[in-house]
């Protein structure tokens, strides 16, 4: 059975939700004063989500982070945010041979208020010219033809092209909320701040694969606005503060430390990291990560079983190519003591999945991490090789 996803107003509560036969149980992203503030899984019964008091229901069931968010508005003692500044932003979605994703995604992308935004589609080598054809139907939208695959090749193709300081990165299959640009720009109020992420939701949840990912984690890094300082955090921990689906960036702090490691992410033998090795980057140079909840999108997960498989592979190995360019390339052994405790971490997991312990995530995927962390030194060393031969060649 699947999980229902929906996005409801405290405010503005339905009477009943019904409906939903064929569904188990229902994710809710609950918003007050229109703002993302907790969420709660209910469950469904006779076609019906909460019974006979979706309040009360909700209530019961919504996390600490709802509660904190509803005090703070009910006493109006609301945490100070930064106010709206006047910045322009170049949208980058980096793509390859998704045209039902990327229509989706720029139909949203089209919603979003004009503040002088532009729009640039990068597309990496694609096999047909349907995305080339799909950008054309929207003459706001500026089209970039990189023929070199990776996706960290797409985004310093993006770099080059963008004609705003600020940089904002989400993918093809991601739908952006309406107030999720202006959100993550006005946290760039403080020059110190050189990265902004936002929270991420699920689109559907209709598949096994999709409920596991959710229920793994997810791209989500809660509702509770958090500020990264490299003063005082661990540069290792950058990954906690949000993914390249949904990041802005400026362009000249990444200038200053370096662009994104071709060698790493979607499109390489790593097949992920990107994001991750330049959030850490960012806080090992000093400066600040914002995670703003309020900016908000949503994105698709993978339906199948095996495609689960591949991408809970391809992150186990980009966290530790990841640590392994930390460690050749800058020196930095705490990336061998990131390592061991990935391992610590694990053990148990992969024991529980063995034993079949309730609540333990199913073997496959389990072995699929371990694989992806073995593999992952190699796979960038390998995958830096190839970048050797192929400028080489050229």
């Amino acid at each position: 059975m699947a999980t229902a996803v929906l996005d409801l107003h405290l405010e503005n509560l339905p009477l009943q939700l019904t409906g939903f036969n064929t569904y188990q149980q229902a994710l809710i992203l609950i918003r007050v004063a229109g703002r993302p503030a907790g969420q709660a899984l209910l469950p469904v019964c006779q076609g019906r989500i909460g019974g006979d008091n979706l309040l009360e229901a909700l209530l019961c069931a919504a996390d600490s982070a709802f509660w904190e968010r509803w005090l703070r508005q009910h006493l109006r003692c609301e945490e100070e945010t930064p106010k709206a500044i006047s910045l322009s932003a170049t949208i980058t979605v980096c793509t390859r041979d998704r045209p039902e994703d990327m229509g989706r995604c720029l139909e949203a992308l089209m919603r979003l208020p004009d503040d002088g935004q532009e729009y640039l589609v990068i597309d990496n080598c694609p096999s047909s010219p349907a995305t080339r054809s799909l950008v054309g139907q929207y003459p706001r939208v500026r089209y970039v033809l990189e023929p070199r695959p990776g996706l960290d090749i797409a985004r310093n193709r993006a770099l080059r092209e963008a004609k705003h300081e600020i940089l904002v990165f989400t993918d093809d299959d991601a739908v952006p909320d309406t107030n999720w640009l202006r959100t993550l720009l006005r946290n760039f109020d403080d020059p110190r701040v050189a990265c902004v992420t936002g929270l991420t939701m699920p689109i559907e949840l209709e598949t096994e694969a999709q409920e596991w990912f959710q229920r793994l984690g997810g791209l989500g890094r809660g509702f509770k606005r958090m500020v990264f300082d490299g003063a005082c955090h661990d540069p290792f921990d950058g990954w906690q503060a949000g993914a390249g689906v949904n990041m802005a960036v400026r362009r000249s702090v990444v200038a200053c430390l370096g662009s994104f490691d071709e060698g790493l992410d979607v499109g390489t033998p790593v097949r992920g990291g990107g994001d991750t090795d330049m959030l850490r980057r960012i806080l090992a140079g000093g400066y600040r990560i914002v995670y703003d909840p309020e900016a908000l999108n949503w994105h698709r997960h993978r339906a199948a079983w095996r495609d689960l498989r591949r991408q809970l592979r391809g992150y186990e190995s980009a966290g530790f190519a990841v640590w392994t360019r930390s460690l050749l390339a800058e020196r930095e052994f705490g990336a061998l003591q990131q390592a061991w405790k990935w391992v610590w971490r694990e053990i148990p997991v992969l024991c529980g999945a063995l034993l079949r312990r309730p609540g333990s995530p199913p073997i496959d995927l389990v072995i699929a991490r371990f694989c992806g962390a073995v593999m992952g030194p190699w796979a960038y060393l390998y995958s830096r090789w190839v970048l050797y031969k192929a400028r080489a060649a050229s």
